[in-house]
């Protein structure tokens, strides 16, 4: 018998209150969270807690089939696991890889699975997504109102794994390294918008880095006028096709999930951030989506009390 299970995570802010959740059926689901997170961890987490869940329920032995919107997670676990783990769970730069502890846990609950991942395409009417991505976004929201979320049954009779009721300790904002899916829910884009002028609150890298992803999300990337708050009057970017575009050429095309050098679902993860002058800031990060994976780095600059993206290149990674 193969378990299919659709896994979800959300988080309101990308960083701030944040959910998870995995979903078979109405009757068999789980879902949790933390005041504070970002929609990484809960994406790990809820693959975390069902490869225990099944295990809780004594189901260790059957093949199971992880349907999941992130390529994040799924290329964390098919992909580059494997090397991180073989070299102290550091990246290729020697930095260490975020999210560790989720992911030396994954590690560990992946011994002796039989576990395939399949990408599916969040927000698009997949039913078990969606009901995963419900109640991941009803978690982050019960945390937001400071409500103890549901946590639903799990399987039936079978207790919660013991890992599951704790929480990996609040993640620095600097730690943020998703803008997939899940930032398209209605009250997450809300808290898209929040602060994004505002650099009293954070270290200048967390303001960058927060503006960074937001550019990345649907509440930004679908409101021209938000979006060019966050550009300077200068503002230049290369493609990933080589060509260069402006500032108004960038607006034009920018839209919801989609960008204009054509990555689809975009997800970014292994995010560095470096002030290399008192009022610049460099980001480098990586992208993975329907259409491949993708190098990028972003200079951010000081204007004011703002900061503001001065320059932005993608490079294909071959």
């Amino acid at each position: 018998m193969t378990i299919t299970a659709a896994a979800d995570g959300s988080a309101l802010g990308n960083p701030g209150p944040a959910g998870w959740a995995w979903y078979i059926d109405d009757d068999t689901w789980r879902a949790g969270g933390w005041p504070h997170g970002t929609n990484n961890m809960g994406e790990l987490k809820a693959v975390l807690d069902l490869l225990e869940s099944t295990a809780a329920a004594g189901l260790a032995d059957e093949d199971l089939l992880v349907l999941c919107d992130s390529q994040y997670v799924i290329n964390s676990v098919t992909k580059w696991m494997a090397g991180w783990k073989r070299k102290g769970w550091k990246k290729r730069d020697g930095k260490p890889v975020l999210n560790v502890e989720l992911m030396k846990a994954l590690d560990a609950a992946l011994q002796g699975r039989q576990v395939r991942f399949e990408w599916v395409k969040g927000h698009a009417g997949h039913a078990m997504n969606e009901a995963a991505d419900h109640r991941a976004n009803a978690a982050a929201t019960a945390f937001q109102r400071k409500q103890a979320p549901q946590e639903g049954p799990g399987f039936s009779g079978a207790g919660a794994p013991a890992a599951a009721a704790s929480s990996p300790a609040a993640a620095p904002a600097a730690s943020a390294s998703s803008a997939s899916s899940s930032a398209a829910s209605a009250s997450s884009a809300a808290s898209a918008t929040d602060g994004l002028t505002d650099s009293s609150t954070g270290s200048d890298t967390d303001a960058a880095v927060s503006r960074e992803l937001a550019l990345l999300s649907d509440a930004v990337r679908g409101d021209r006028d938000l979006a060019g708050r966050l550009l300077h009057p200068k503002m230049t970017e290369t493609g990933a096709s080589g060509r260069r575009y402006t500032r108004d050429e960038v607006l034009d095309a920018l839209s919801p999930l989609v960008g204009f050098d054509a990555v689809d679902e975009v997800c970014a993860a292994d995010i560095t951030a470096e002030q290399v002058a008192p009022a610049v800031i460099l980001l480098t990060y990586t992208t993975s989506g329907a259409a491949g994976t993708v190098q990028r780095s972003s200079l951010w600059v000081r204007d004011g009390e703002s900061w503001l993206l001065r320059h932005h290149q993608a490079t294909p990674e071959m």
